[in-house]
C-alpha cells in the first residue's frame, strides 16, 4: 500500500475561484509529475445526480467527496477536492481523521454567482490557508496552496 498522500480541501462560496485553482493546482502537479485527482462539488453532484441543497443532501455531497478524497489518498494519490462544503463542523471532523490541508477560497469580487451563495456557510478559524481571490493571480495563489501542502 502507497503512503497516505495529503487531501487539499478547496472550500469557500460560489464564485470565489475553487474549481478554477483546483484545476489549475491539478495541471501543476500533474505537470511536475505528481499522481493527482480532482474531485469538483459541481461534476460530483452531476456524477451522483444529487441536486438536493437542503442541509442533509449537502451533507451527503460532502462526505461523498471525503470518502473520495480519503480513498485516492490512501492509494498514494493526491486528491484535490473543491467544494462549497459550508459546515465547519464536518470540516474539522475530516481534518482530525485524514491528512487535510483546507484552502478557504474568498473573494469580495462580484462574479454572478452570489445568487448561489449558502447562508450557513462556516469560514474555517484554525490551520488552514487563507486564499483571498479578489485580486489573486491564479498561477500565485497555486504557488501558495503547493507551498502551504508542501507539495
Amino acid at each position: 500500500m502507497a503512503d497516505h498522500q495529503p487531501i487539499i480541501w478547496i472550500t469557500g462560496q460560489p464564485g470565489a475561484g475553487k474549481s478554477t485553482i483546483g484545476r489549475a493546482l491539478l495541471d501543476s502537479l500533474r505537470e511536475d509529475g505528481v499522481d493527482t485527482f480532482l474531485v469538483d462539488g459541481d461534476d460530483l453532484r452531476a456524477l451522483t445526480a444529487n441536486a438536493d441543497y437542503s442541509p442533509a443532501g449537502r451533507e451527503a455531497n460532502i462526505r461523498r467527496a471525503q470518502d473520495i478524497a480519503l480513498y485516492l489518498s490512501r492509494q498514494g494519490r493526491v486528491a484535490i477536492v473543491a467544494v462549497v462544503a459550508p459546515f465547519k463542523w464536518l470540516r474539522e471532523e475530516f481534518k482530525a481523521r485524514a491528512t487535510v490541508r483546507e484552502v478557504y477560497v474568498h473573494t469580495t469580487e462580484i462574479r454572478g454567482r452570489e445568487h448561489f451563495h449558502s447562508d450557513e456557510y462556516g469560514a474555517p478559524e484554525t490551520d488552514f490557508l487563507d486564499l483571498d481571490t479578489t485580486e489573486a493571480d491564479v498561477v500565485q495563489s497555486v504557488r501558495e496552496v503547493r507551498r502551504y501542502a508542501d507539495l
